[in-house]
């Protein structure tokens, strides 16, 4: 079928909203936003409220602030995670250096015999390299500056200050030795296994939210792996069954919180955007009974 559909104004979108039964009794409000957001970005957060999905028909009594009300909840769900993510992505980066440095000693990234593949290890140590070329840290250029050996090679306590989150997972991934592997997850109280499922995940959720992309409602594509032994009783927290849904990515950034930042408010704030906007959080994965799980009780 060839595509033959014309643009249209912003006024018309109005009308074709309104003549799908969404009620707007101010056009002015509803035009500022079509003329900011992009009704197709919008249309996202009103397919809930359709009752014949096929015609786009909508509900009886559904107007344009209850599809941007989710809009605004969302955004503010993805400001919130980025401000979790990177506490979690600079002790991840600290564990990472530190635990290499000492078992392997300071220019541990560059030995390819301590990553499980030798081609991981060039793409890897690559993409490290470019992302030291591009930085304009004083330390990397003091580094290049003063040493020669190993050239252009900052130890590993300087360079993780330069790595991005996916670039991280990377290397976590292919770590081969299993006391470091351990050492780096027991920090966490976590095996191994999960940690490095969870920062993989982790990585494709921040670039969810560094694209404006919708979180809420969202089926993720990339899963991670629960922690069903250690820490002990973490795992009743949970929803199994909603494994392509955000909560239990929540879930995992609320206990990382926990232990990274004792006295945050992340959780609080979590909760008060939840109630402020009066999301149906089922569409997230959230369980009925979530408030009273032991790790939003505290």
């Amino acid at each position: 079928m060839r595509f033959n559909k014309p643009p249209t104004t912003f006024e018309e979108q109005i009308d074709i909203l309104v003549s799908r039964g969404m009620s707007i009794p101010d056009r002015e409000h509803a035009l500022h936003y079509l003329k900011h957001l992009n009704y197709y970005r919008l249309r996202g957060y009103w397919l809930p409220f359709e009752a014949d999905t096929k015609n786009h028909r909508f509900k009886t009594g559904v107007t344009f602030d209850d599809a941007l009300n989710l809009y605004v909840f969302d955004r503010e769900m993805r400001l919130l995670l980025i401000d979790a993510i990177e506490r979690i992505e600079v002790s991840l980066r600290t564990q990472w250096a530190y635990h290499l440095a000492h078992n392997h000693g300071a220019h541990a990234y560059l030995d390819v015999a301590l990553s499980k593949n030798a081609g991981w290890h060039q793409a890897n140590l690559e993409s490290l390299n470019k992302e030291l070329e591009r930085s304009d840290e004083v330390f990397v250029g003091h580094y290049n500056n003063t040493y020669s050996h190993p050239k252009n090679s900052p130890p590993i306590w300087a360079v993780c200050e330069v790595m991005s989150l996916g670039v991280l997972s990377r290397w976590l991934k292919s770590l081969r030795p299993a006391k470091t592997r351990a050492d780096i997850a027991n920090t966490y109280f976590i095996s191994d296994k999960v940690l490095e499922s969870f920062v993989e995940h982790l990585s494709y959720v921040r670039n969810v939210c560094a694209h404006h992309s919708r979180l809420w409602n969202r089926r993720l594509t990339k899963t991670m792996e629960l922690p069903r032994t250690k820490p002990k009783g973490m795992y009743q927290n949970f929803n199994p069954g909603q494994d392509r849904k955000l909560y239990n990515t929540l879930v995992m950034i609320a206990y990382f919180m926990d232990l990274i930042s004792p006295h945050h408010h992340w959780k609080t704030r979590l909760k008060a955007l939840i109630s402020n906007h009066a999301v149906d959080a089922r569409a997230m994965g959230f369980p009925d009974n979530w408030q009273t799980l032991p790790i939003w009780r505290h």
